[in-house]
């Protein structure tokens, strides 16, 4: 095998380049969830998380390794720590892990998401009649839980295909949005429901979101190929995706293992963005296979 040193100073030579989007990886909300889950494990009391901590299989399975245990069903649940992931928990699950003594609860929702859970309490109990929608994809536990919070109020609109069939009688009609949506997305669906109700708009798409989508649309309008690393299960990186293969050829990967030959035939400028729960270490992987195999092709 070739030396990896001198391969990387060749390609350096010959102008292959590989950027690193500059908003791309764990935002503030997962480094906090990851940093409070890694404290909770060395004080070796049984840890455990309702779903995944956030949603990126690789760091899962490291924090797994490391003594976190997943549970699927609350009920299981007896005497322990339970550190409550990113994207939240229902209401009423919450109020009952916070009643249970038995229970040392560590509360790891972003801090983005709790501000949009608090705005949707805050307006049902402003007035129980207006009808609350969120923007945001209907299966997603960030949502999910959200939706718990309005009490029944809340109707979820993914697309401007459904804000187009919304015909419900309102006077108000409050708008709250999944943290991780396009701000097209949301702007669209806004748009078309404003031509029909009386609305009020909270854009409550996070900051880090917004960031990362900014640096990945202006990468990859100057790189032949952006490679997008994160989970397939994970809300943000599947929008970068999306964003990305608007513009320019984009494949969107986990692990190192997932990169083939061949997209890197003719390719002189790779970009590489990461969605907001993937840890550095896999894209310091990935960014050192990619220069590996773009040498073997190329050069």
């Amino acid at each position: 095998m070739y030396d990896v040193l001198r391969s990387n100073r060749l390609i350096k030579n010959r102008k292959f380049k590989v950027k690193i989007a500059k908003n791309a990886g764990f935002c503030f909300g997962v480094r906090r969830a990851i940093n409070l889950t890694e404290k909770a494990i060395q004080k070796k009391n049984k840890v455990y998380t309702l779903g995944p901590i956030i949603h990126n299989p690789q760091e899962v399975e490291r924090l797994k390794k490391q003594g976190i245990k997943i549970l699927k069903e609350s009920s299981k649940i007896k005497k322990s720590s339970i550190i409550l992931r990113t994207h939240g928990i229902p209401f009423n699950l919450h109020k009952k892990f916070k009643k249970n003594k038995n229970i040392n609860l560590i509360d790891a929702t972003c801090p983005f998401v709790k501000r949009t859970q608090n705005i949707v309490k805050q307006l049902l109990d402003i007035n129980s009649k207006e009808k609350i929608i969120i923007i945001g994809e209907k299966n997603h536990p960030e949502v999910i839980a959200l939706k718990s919070y309005g009490k029944g109020k809340c109707v979820i609109l993914e697309n401007c295909q459904e804000a187009q069939n919304f015909k419900r009688k309102s006077k108000l009609i409050n708008i709250v949005s999944q943290t991780t949506q396009t701000t097209k997305n949301f702007r669209n669906i806004v748009k078309i429901l404003k031509k029909k109700h009386k609305v009020k708009v909270y854009n409550t798409i996070c900051q880090a979101t917004l960031d990362r989508q900014k640096s990945a649309k202006k990468l990859a309008r100057n790189v032949d190929l952006m490679i997008v690393i994160g989970g397939k299960n994970s809300g943000n990186t599947t929008r970068l995706s999306q964003i990305c293969e608007k513009i320019t050829k984009t494949y969107h990967i986990e692990v190192a293992d997932d990169i083939q030959e061949k997209w890197f035939q003719k390719v002189k400028i790779v970009g590489v963005t990461a969605g907001a729960s993937t840890p550095n270490w896999i894209i310091k992987n990935i960014e050192k296979k990619i220069k590996e195999l773009a040498y073997i092709v190329n050069y």
